[in-house]
């Protein structure tokens, strides 16, 4: 229009184009386009991609990768492998999250995603979950197979840590000592895992979890954990009454005499991991076939482990539940009051066993979970051994103890004379039968006898069983003398298997007859 109002050609009223491009088809996508651009200016891009309430998108700090924890100190990270085929460049910022619960600040990443995004960036919090997977309830893992001790464990060594470590070079195995200020005590490579099992001391105080989170940054290491402490499970010992033996009561309960007329052990290679045997015991005569230092220190023989070895094999004045077995004698424990054990050394004695042809393995201790133990067990199994441990006596309200309540192995608890169940043993549904394990008659050090109670001779009364049963018949799997053991022995709880007596008390007698005879074997 001119200035007169009169209109020109081509030149169309503004308001009146507004009202037509309005009414038109593309308006609401050309105004979509718009507010996108302004949302994204805005912070709304930054929230779709991990921001928070429309703000700027935030620097983002370094996932932890396989090999490394937040705040370790490694540098910055190029780039993180968190999927099949997904990398994502990462910059420098502050920690993911508490070191001490690295799984509660993980976001779930690909929860809002919309449709159409790659499965890999959707399972990118799932990646990271199962590289910090804890290990059952040992304790928290940081990265897996760095363990950190539960809140409120004890039961390790305050001064030392253990490592699992591939065949590495001396010298890369000494700059990561000296990174870390540790001083190597002891070395073991490990048949059953291809590994060296090291242990270290921490000489200037630091808590054995802040070392284990540091250590978690070193690549060539795949585990790291504390060494934890096992008890031996015996309650009590004591002389034996002046006249008589009624306390071998447990001849009569398990049967031997009428089972050793079908099997007697003979020269099954019965493993105990303990303290030191009295081999020169008259009831222990010819028993002990080889024996091995899992630790240093005073190597007299003493109480514990010299009655286990006498309630599986005693043939003297005493009764073994399999007399004619071979014994492999395994030190793991100390002569001292506290009679502690480790995960150094246990293991050490495992392995030792596995290579020495142990067919069972009597664990007559108990203690916290322990992945590395874990581990080695389920080697051992899966090579053929028995595996045998004490339900434990710390009693009826106590959490499980290990090695018992592990699945790998069969879990003992004690009965008295009369069939009671012993009050101090654990419960639970791990306990897969019971023995007699009350004022049990067994040989001392130095050609003397006493009186034991508690669930470690129980255990050692089945871990004889099960020589009986290996020999009948050599060909038995480790899963197979358990379901004889079970499916023999007589009830005893108000179910076919309740959580005090398991399947019920240990028959041999049962058990054996079971089997058919090696000769009979095809």
């Amino acid at each position: 229009m001119s200035s007169a109002g009169i209109p020109r050609p081509g030149v169309r009223c503004p308001t009146r184009a507004l009202r037509t491009f309005v009414r038109s088809r593309a308006a609401p996508l050309v105004l979509a386009a718009c507010l996108l651009l302004v949302f994204a200016a805005s912070g709304f891009a930054a929230g779709l991609l991990g921001g928070s309430h429309g703000g700027p998108l935030p620097n983002l700090a370094p996932l932890p990768a396989p090999g490394a924890i937040p705040g370790s100190g490694s540098g910055s990270d190029t780039g993180t492998i968190l999927g099949p085929s997904l990398s994502i460049p990462l910059s420098s910022g502050p920690a993911v999250g508490p070191l001490n619960d690295p799984l509660a600040s993980l976001p779930s990443v690909g929860s809002g995603l919309p449709p159409g995004v790659s499965p890999e960036l959707k399972d990118l919090s799932n990646n990271v979950r199962q590289n910090l997977e804890p290990a059952g309830n040992a304790g928290r893992a940081i990265r897996r197979g760095f363990v950190l001790p539960s809140a409120g464990e004890r039961r390790f060594l305050a001064n030392e840590v253990v490592l699992d470590i591939p065949n590495i070079p001396a010298p890369t195995l000494d700059a990561i000592a000296q990174r870390h200020r540790l001083i190597l005590i002891g070395s073991r490579s490990l048949a059953l895992t291809g590994h060296t099992l090291y242990r270290w001391r921490i000489d200037d105080g630091r808590p054995v979890a802040d070392v284990i989170r540091a250590l978690a940054g070193e690549q060539r290491l795949s585990a790291a954990q504390p060494n934890f402490t096992f008890t031996l499970q015996q309650q009590q010992s004591r002389p034996p009454p002046s006249e008589g033996d009624p306390a071998q009561y447990a001849v009569a309960k398990l049967r031997l005499a009428e089972a050793h007329r079908l099997a007697n052990g003979d020269n099954v290679l019965v493993a105990v991991i303990d303290s030191g045997i009295d081999s020169s015991h008259p009831e222990l005569a010819g028993v002990v076939a080889a024996s091995y230092d899992a630790i240093s220190g005073d190597a007299q023989p003493h109480p514990h482990g010299t009655a286990m070895a006498g309630a599986i094999a005693a043939h003297g004045t005493l009764i073994g539940v399999a007399p004619r077995v071979r014994l492999l004698a395994i030190r793991a424990f100390g002569a001292g009051a506290e009679q502690q054990g480790t995960t150094f050394g246990i293991i050490a004695g495992l392995d030792w066993a596995v290579q020495h042809g142990a067919r069972v393995v009597n664990m007559s201790f108990a203690g916290p979970a322990d992945p590395a133990l874990q581990q080695a067990l389920a080697k051992a199994r899966k090579k053929g051994l028995v595996l045998v441990a004490p339900a434990g006596n710390a009693g009826p309200k106590s959490p499980p103890l290990y090695p018992a309540a592990d699945p790998n192995v069969i879990a003992v608890t004690a009965t008295d004379v009369n069939d009671r169940l012993f009050a101090q043993a654990n419960r639970g549904s791990y306990i897969a039968l019971a023995a007699p394990g009350v004022d049990i008659l067994t040989p001392a050090p130095h050609a003397a006898m006493q009186l034991c109670t508690g669930t470690s001779v129980a255990a050692a009364h089945v871990s004889g069983i099960a020589a009986l049963l290996i020999e009948r018949k050599p060909s038995l799997r480790p899963d197979e003398v358990r379901k004889i053991l079970t499916s023999t022995a007589k009830p005893m709880g108000a179910k076919p298997r309740d959580p005090q007596y398991g399947a019920g008390l240990a028959d041999a007698l049962e058990a054996v007859s079971a089997l058919q005879p090696k000769s009979a074997e095809k």
